[in-house]
Order: structure tokens, then C-alpha cells, then sequence
């Protein structure tokens, strides 16, 4: 295997995977947070659904805007400088929220916020696909995963109980501290990066899905098929999971299912518990699952399904539907999930970072859409005179479209462009 010289040893790939997991955990603990305070933020600075709807989608405005060059500066920088240079913006964007004395500070300190921790998933998946084998890519996907649920864990019922004691301000200064910690970490465990030519040795080079060496940039991620393929889900299915989980599951639970804030937070803490234990799931099955030959598209249409049929179920319940059932929804929807490494895997290693960034601007820039779309969409329908249930169910089902829509391309555009063709690597 001629890329065997870059695979890591075992007990390097796990400090490598510890260090960046300790990021990502904080990101997704910045990343979720707005959900938990999104009463304590609406009551002081007068915030509407639409508002809140773009606050959070803020963050991940700056998370996507940086995605482009961001995997560019990946595959020419390698994940350990390009992670320390983003992680120093996300301290700066901690610093600006805390201090914010209206909605646009507040609004500007989360588009840093997501700027800065962009790099922390792409970041790692980029060395992986590089210093791993691919089903433990696979796993290490997943359990990168788990960890940034376990991240909001951490920005539910934690979160809600410090409010009072220390408020939300002092939170953020804590987490500014937190990433520089992080990025001492990864500045003394991850290892440098040698570039890999676009002809050089690469594992996937001999691939009939490789990208020829003379087209280098986004041009090749963007027209490769199997990245069409799977773009309506990362935007839709992928982004739409992250928006429920970060943003409307909270206030569905407050405004339609009559939850008080620390019943909703306890509902987010137990939505974020059950796909934390579903990526660990993930990460323990999916090598055995590859060897058994169902990959990501077999699964991806066999799973995905149901999730569309429970998001059914939340709209026609309204306010009988709580956190258990958004629980429900989140986990069903975990099967996009394999859609990310595969996307890594589908090009050469040289093109990975390109690739996992470009796949990830789709997928934020989804989660972006959705969240102030569902906030603009619930307050038209309230000014059309639908009670509050009512607004929320009709926005929840054009949501629910676009889930079908999505689904239906993927499965329209066929199997011939699975990724993973073998059963084993």
C-alpha cells in the first residue's frame, strides 16, 4: 500500500485523536449553547424567533464562509497550523459575545465563533484520511462525532445550571481559556504535515474516481458526481439535524409543548445523550458493517426513511411531541452522518481537505438556512394569523419537504457512484 509510510502508529493515532477531540468538544459546546440560551438571551435583549433564528445561524454564516479556503490552506498547511490559526479567532469571538451590549454584538461574536472552530472537525478529518486506515476513518468519524455531543451535553443541563450562579457572560470567558488550552494541545501532539502531490503517493491515485493531477482546485470537487449526489442530503437531512438539535428543538418544547426552561434544557440534555451514545454505536459497528459490504449508500437509503416518517409523526403530534421525540428524530437522521467520510474517501489524499471542506460549506450552510428559515417561516405564519402551534407545525412540514426532496435525488441519482466498493479496505 503505497501510502502505508504516512499511516500513524496505534498509540500516536490515539493522542493525535484525543487532542482534536478535546477541540471539537468545545466547539460543539460553543456550537449548541445558543439553544439552552435562548430564553435568558430573547428576555434581555428583546429577541424575536426570527432574531434567535439568525443568532444561531450566525454561527454558522462564519463557519461556512471560511470552508473554501479553508481546505485549501488544509492540504497545503496540514491540520496542525491551519487548526492553531483558526482556534486563536474562536477565542477573540468567545471574548466579543461575552461583552456584546446588543444584537449585533452578539450576532458579530458568534460569526467569529464559527469562523474559529471550523477547522476542528475538517481539521482532524483531513489528517485522518491521511494517517488512518479507512474503516478507521470510519470510526474515527464517528466517534469525533460523539464527541462534539458530548460537547452539547455539556451545553444543556450544565449550562442551565450555572446561569444562575455565575450568568451567561462569565460562560464565555470560561470557553475563550478552554480553546487556548485546546490549542496548546494540538500544538504539542499533532504531528507536522509533509505535502502529498497531486501524483505522488496516494492510495486512492490508481482510483477511477480520482481527480487528475492538472485540476487541483474546486472545480473537480464540485462537479464529481458522487459529491452531487449527496450535497441535497449534507444541505437538507445533515444540515437540518444539526439546526434541530442546536436550535428549534428547544423552543418547539417551550412554545409548543409547554416545557419550561429547565425542562427544555433537560429535554436538550437528553437529545444530546442519545446521539452521543449513537456515534459511539457507529464508531464500534461500522468497521464490521463495511466488512460485511453495506456501506454508506446502502445505509443512508435503508435508514434515512425514518426519520422523515418521525419528523411526520412530531408535526401531526404538535404539542404531544417533547424531547423524546426530537431524541428520536436526531438519531434516526445520524445515518447522513456516513456521508462525511465517504466524501474524504471518494478523492485523493491530496484533495481530501478540498473535499471534506467543500462537502462541509454544504452542511453548514444548511444548518444556516434552516435555522433562520424556520424562525422567518414561524413568524410569517403568525402574521397570517396562525396561533403558535399551528406556525410551528407549518414550517416544521416545509422543512419535512425539503427532507423528501433531498432523499428523493439521492436516491434517483443511483448506486453506481457508492465510494466504498469493497467490503474491506
Amino acid at each position: 500500500m503505497t501510502s502505508a509510510p504516512h499511516l500513524l502508529p496505534r498509540r500516536a493515532a490515539i493522542i493525535v485523536f484525543v487532542a482534536f477531540a478535546f477541540a471539537y468538544f468545545l466547539s460543539a459546546l460553543v456550537r449548541a449553547v445558543t439553544a439552552t440560551l435562548a430564553p435568558t438571551l430573547a428576555q434581555e435583549f428583546s429577541l424575536h424567533a426570527s432574531d434567535l433564528g439568525l443568532l444561531a445561524g450566525g454561527y454558522f454564516l462564519g463557519f461556512a464562509a471560511t470552508q473554501l479556503p479553508l481546505g485549501t490552506w488544509l492540504d497545503r498547511h496540514g491540520p496542525r497550523k491551519v487548526a492553531l490559526g483558526f482556534l486563536g479567532v474562536a477565542v477573540v469571538g468567545s471574548l466579543v459575545f461575552s461583552v456584546a451590549t446588543g444584537f449585533s454584538g452578539l450576532l458579530a461574536g458568534r460569526v467569529l465563533c464559527g469562523a474559529g472552530v471550523s477547522a476542528c472537525l475538517m481539521a482532524p478529518l483531513t489528517g485522518y484520511r491521511r494517517w488512518f486506515e479507512p474503516t478507521t476513518q470510519m470510526r474515527a468519524n464517528s466517534w469525533m462525532l460523539m464527541t462534539g455531543s458530548l460537547g452539547m451535553v455539556a451545553s444543556t443541563l450544565p449550562v442551565q445550571w450555572a446561569l444562575p450562579l455565575v450568568g451567561w457572560r462569565p460562560l464565555f470567558w470560561g470557553l475563550a481559556a478552554l480553546i487556548a488550552v485546546s490549542m496548546v494541545v494540538i500544538a504539542v501532539w499533532v504531528p507536522g504535515w509533509a505535502a502529498v502531490g497531486q501524483g505522488g503517493a496516494d492510495s486512492s491515485a490508481g482510483r477511477r474516481d480520482a481527480p487528475p493531477p492538472e485540476a487541483p482546485g474546486y472545480a473537480v470537487v464540485w462537479s464529481h458526481a458522487y459529491f452531487q449526489r449527496l450535497a441535497p442530503l449534507g444541505f437538507f437531512v445533515y444540515g437540518g439535524m444539526v439546526a434541530m438539535q442546536t436550535l428549534w428543538a428547544g423552543p418547539w418544547m417551550q412554545r409548543v409543548a409547554g416545557y419550561t426552561p429547565l425542562e427544555s434544557a433537560t429535554g436538550l440534555f437528553w437529545i444530546n445523550v442519545s446521539m452521543l451514545c449513537t456515534f459511539w454505536t457507529w464508531g464500534m459497528v461500522n468497521p464490521w458493517l463495511l466488512r460485511k459490504g453495506l456501506g454508506p449508500d446502502r445505509l443512508m437509503a435503508a435508514g434515512l426513511p425514518f426519520s422523515l416518517l418521525i419528523l411526520l409523526a412530531i408535526i401531526v403530534a404538535g404539542p404531544r411531541a417533547g424531547g423524546g421525540a426530537w431524541a428520536l428524530f436526531c438519531v434516526s437522521c445520524t445515518f447522513v452522518s456516513l456521508s462525511q467520510p465517504a466524501v474524504g474517501m471518494a478523492f485523493s489524499q491530496a484533495l481530501a481537505g478540498r473535499a471534506l471542506s467543500a462537502y462541509n460549506l454544504v452542511i453548514f450552510a444548511g444548518v444556516f438556512v434552516v435555522q433562520w428559515g424556520i424562525g422567518l417561516a414561524v413568524d410569517a405564519f403568525a402574521a397570517m394569523g396562525l396561533g403558535t402551534v399551528p406556525s410551528f407545525q407549518a414550517a416544521m412540514g416545509l422543512f419535512l419537504a425539503c427532507n423528501v426532496s433531498a432523499y428523493a435525488w439521492f436516491m434517483l441519482r443511483g448506486r453506481r457512484h457508492n465510494v466504498i466498493q469493497t467490503s474491506a479496505p
